[in-house]
């Protein structure tokens, strides 16, 4: 993986920070140019920062003080996407699961130009008035290692994956590898499907270069001779209609013992002459635009901040362009040309061996979908039963319930939400939604528990990137049964994993909460790690029910006994137990930090993470993805080490343990210690109380990940990641595969 070692100490440019108080989604931006001295890696990273008001100078001193011992953003982002891809290399997993691994590193990429590049060009663009950068100051790293990450995605697909899976008879065909009979069979779908479907569309003065959509399959064709009227135009563009498959399967009868495939590109690149009879095509290749898919409305002005995403909805396709991917062998002056039309700086130019959008190969998995050639099935554990003689509330009143996701099912949420919709004893239920999905049996129980004449309140966060349209769509069928729907705060996305459940027993109002580190997103809660609470505490439970009247009157919520919001004082709580490990080693008594994040880039957190190292603190990070801080730098950083895990399930559960002289205070919350969750989010850490649910936190969710020697790699003081193996007297350990076999059925 030499390919992948970057030093990110260098990373130099000017100091662009958001200050956003008014709006949380990139609009608003100012810019000053600091000597390369005074900041380099981190505050040179093109994160967006808390609001002005809210730093402190003690703040920005610290802030000011670590951002020479900060690692780069980007590059850190890149480099948990060169891990997933060497998921794709390893020959020990399934085949139709590392052709996945490629396929999620092309859809990590796709937002990583539609969000973080896209961020960066439209801040040069806003700040000098150029309508496209040059070049952007600082990024020539980024570019560099972002393309080799891309060239050695397409290596391991042409030379390792599609080859070994030529080997198990699933044939991805290209034109030259179609025999008579699959060709034949091709012209005839081309002709029936593909070709009554396309509109080739010759540029002219009255035909002008045509609105392209995000990521969509397009063709650019050079012709010769003169045209139907006698002019000489050359350039043509055809657009591949989305509703086209873009994996085909060919007959049986046309692929011998094998199961044959090709794409749609493909098929049109066979045939695109036919689409120009009597002209000569000169030369022509695929491509596809990455655009801005950032949605934005004037908060200030909007008057339904619904009703205005509904609109920008209808215009996020066609947001400013930030990539441009062509095929391999696409002529120069046609990639020039369309770098002008886009208004594209080359060093986005990305040429690549194969098909522009990989991320469409997941539907040659779903095709050629073989027991052999996936992970075996799992079935999480249903630790909570369920029968209809079990009454879950008297359940939770007796003792909380830990589940960890996908280990364990997360069918006792579902019924949680359910059984109080039912429940001629309950009045009231709140719940947060972040991300649902398109179907969600939990939106439809909300929605009984409406029509059965509950109160109902959901604070649905409509600016949930990439599931504005779905969260749309729920808020508008819950309001029609007569849900009180609430937005969040402006300005702040609510991230909190919440739910809430007020029953009368006995006269009196008994309140059970949910608390969790995901999403209530059917899909997802099979794939990603995470944990959730379900608790009769009444003191935690009323912490929720404060944190549901913050967001809907806009109340600061009173003092509360267990949780730490965001953002009020999550920062704060957080440094404050790391201060408290701090002054237990200064004082020579051990002191131990664990934490479990998907991302660490705080530039607070991570000052006040250094000066317990130098205090001798024992840290240890699990972090999936971006990190920032720099480890086992003498002086600095020795005692802290940093891994991450990349596996079969997507790491996404967030875990801190503060050892506090053996009583280790341990906390699961919806935030990572990032600066938007920590100061422009609504987010929640919640105590896990219960001794036993404690121990089982700290044995599922810390110490298998602090082992695992297979999945496991170590973040290294230049930025660069090296995998952990067994060593010889060791045997191989998975944290993921140990759960599965001690917590599944």
């Amino acid at each position: 993986m030499g390919w992948g070692q970057n030093n990110l100490a260098n990373y130099k440019g000017p100091l662009c920070q958001l200050h956003d108080r008014k709006l949380p989604i990139r609009k608003h931006y100012c810019h000053e140019t600091v000597t390369p001295s005074a900041y380099t890696a981190f505050m040179n990273a093109t994160r967006k920062v808390r609001p002005a008001s809210a730093m402190s100078e003690a703040d920005e001193a610290a802030a000011s003080a670590t951002a020479g011992s900060l690692l780069n953003r980007e590059l850190s982002m890149l480099a948990f996407n060169r891990r997933v891809l060497a998921q794709a290399e390893d020959a020990s997993i399934p085949l139709l699961e590392r052709l996945k691994y490629l396929c999620i590193v092309s859809s990590n990429l796709d937002e990583f130009f539609e969000v973080r590049i896209a961020s960066l060009i439209a801040r040069v663009r806003e700040n000098h008035g150029i309508t496209h950068p040059v070049s952007l100051p600082g990024l020539a790293e980024v570019t560099d290692s972002c393309k080799a990450l891309v060239g050695q995605q397409y290596a391991v697909l042409n030379d390792q994956v599609l080859p070994a899976l030529a080997a198990e008879g699933i044939q991805l065909l290209r034109h030259v590898d179609r025999d008579e009979a699959q060709r034949h069979w091709v012209r005839d779908f081309f002709e029936k499907e593909v070709r009554p479907l396309l509109t080739p569309i010759v540029l002219d003065p009255a035909h002008p270069f045509p609105q392209i959509v995000n990521k969509s399959l397009n063709f650019i064709v050079e012709l010769a001779g003169k045209d139907a009227f006698g002019r000489g135009t050359s350039i043509a563009v055809i657009k591949a209609p989305r509703v086209l498959p873009r994996v085909i399967k060919l007959p049986s009868n046309t692929a011998s013992d094998s199961d044959a495939y090709c794409l749609l590109s493909s098929v049109i690149h066979a045939h695109i002459a036919d689409m120009f009879p009597g002209r000569e095509v000169m030369g022509f290749s695929q491509f596809r635009v990455t655009r801005d898919s950032d949605l934005w409305v004037d908060e200030e002005e909007v008057k339904n901040l619904r009703q205005a995403l509904k609109g920008e909805l209808q215009t996020r396709h066609f947001g400013f362009a930030v990539r441009l991917e062509v095929a391999q062998n696409c002529p120069e002056h046609l990639a020039q040309f369309l770098l002008e039309q886009f208004v594209i700086s080359p060093e986005f130019l990305y040429r690549v061996d194969g098909p522009v959008n990989m991320v469409r190969l997941n539907e040659l998995i779903d095709y050629a979908s073989r027991p052999g050639l996936r992970f075996a099935p799992f079935s999480p554990a249903l630790s909570v039963s369920l029968s209809e003689n079990h009454d879950l509330f008297a359940m939770i009143a007796e003792n909380d319930i830990l589940l960890h996701h996908p280990f364990e099912s997360f069918q006792p949420v579902i019924e949680f939400i359910r059984s109080a919709a039912e429940d001629p004893n309950v009045v009231a239920i709140k719940q947060t939604i972040y991300r649902t999905g398109m179907n969600s049996a939990l939106m439809e129980a909300l929605i009984a528990a409406a029509r059965n004449g509950k109160e109902v309140t959901v604070i649905v966060e409509l600016m949930a990137r990439f599931d504005e349209e779905a969260n749309i769509n729920w808020a508008d069928k819950l309001e029609k049964v007569g849900a009180q729907v609430v937005y969040g705060i402006v300005g702040l996305k609510t991230h909190a994993k919440m739910a809430m459940v007020i029953r009368r027993e006995e006269g009196k109002l008994r309140l059970y909460a949910h608390l969790g580190t995901g999403n209530y997103h059917p899909t997802t809660t099979k794939f990603y790690t995470d944990f959730g609470l379900l608790t009769a505490n009444q003191a935690m439970a009323r912490d929720v029910n404060e944190v549901f009247i913050n967001l809907t009157s806009l109340t600061r919520p009173k003092r509360l006994t267990h949780l730490w919001v965001a953002p009020f004082d999550l920062n704060k709580e957080l440094i404050k137990a790391i201060q408290k490990e701090t002054q237990i080693a200064s004082e020579g008594r051990s002191a131990h930090i664990t934490a479990k994040m998907n991302a660490l880039q705080d530039a607070s957190i991570i000052q006040a993470l250094y000066e317990a190292s130098r205090a001798g603190v024992k840290i240890d990070l699990i972090v999936r993805g971006a990190c920032v801080l720099r480890p086992g730098v003498e002086g600095l950083s020795e005692n802290i080490r940093v891994r991450s895990i990349v596996g079969r399930f997507l790491e996404h559960s967030r875990i801190f343990c503060f050892h506090n002289d053996g009583q280790d205070d341990l906390y699961l919350a919806s935030a990572d210690w990032m600066n938007r969750n920590l100061f422009r989010r609504v987010e929640v850490a919640f105590p896990v109380l219960d001794k036993t649910l404690k121990k089982r936190v700290m044995q599922e969710g810390l110490q298998p990940y602090l082992k695992d020697n297979l999945n496991s790699w170590e973040l290294d003081a230049d930025g660069s990641y090296h995998r952990r193996r067994p060593r010889s007297d060791q045997a191989g350990f998975s944290a993921q595969e140990f759960l599965m076999q001690t917590l599944g059925r």
